[in-house]
């Protein structure tokens, strides 16, 4: 059994607060909680304000290729790239980068375990929009060292192995 960790989201209930991307930016910065910068967010607010329609959209995982659908939606009878809508950080758009280094961003529920009171996009929804959830499901649990490696493997080819130990060696010195 593995145990099955994420936010759903209510449409209908987000007002476009955008307290989950600031309070996700600040976590997220380091020192934590010193600056508030929602390109650093790994939630955006897509807005609408004339149709009052707003969607929360959670940074999902990095794809190399572009994806090749795009269809749109009408939604209250306005019409919407599905580009628009997506979670993954991909080669044609910069909507879940890192501003400063451009790594893809990924929701990650603000560590493992989360906070006591859950992710703090969740905590801080106080129009219920978003929702924390955990739940078992039949199946193997994701190896976290293949993760890792993956984006190590990443940060690798895009600087170098030597520039990646010149900033490890400084942030472990912080």
């Amino acid at each position: 059994m593995k145990k099955i960790k994420r936010i759903e989201i209510d449409v209908n209930k987000c007002t476009g607060c955008r307290a989950c991307e600031a309070v996700c930016s600040a976590y997220h910065y380091s020192p934590k909680f010193s600056l508030i910068n929602s390109a650093r967010s790994r939630i955006r607010i897509i807005s609408d304000e004339e149709n009052d329609l707003y969607v929360p959209v959670l940074a999902g995982p990095y794809t190399e290729a572009e994806c090749d659908g795009r269809r749109s939606y009408s939604i209250n009878g306005e019409k919407y790239d599905e580009c628009l809508f997506c979670p993954a950080s991909c080669p044609s758009r910069d909507l879940f980068r890192e501003p400063d280094s451009g790594i893809p961003l990924k929701c990650d529920l603000c560590g493992d375990p989360p906070p006591p009171e859950g992710p703090l996009c969740v905590y801080w929804c106080k129009d219920d929009a978003l929702i924390y959830v955990e739940r078992e499901e039949e199946g193997e649990e994701k190896n976290k060292e293949d993760e890792k490696e993956k984006a190590l493997e990443y940060l690798i080819e895009k600087y170098g192995l030597a520039e990646i130990r010149e900033s490890l060696n400084r942030k472990s010195k912080v």
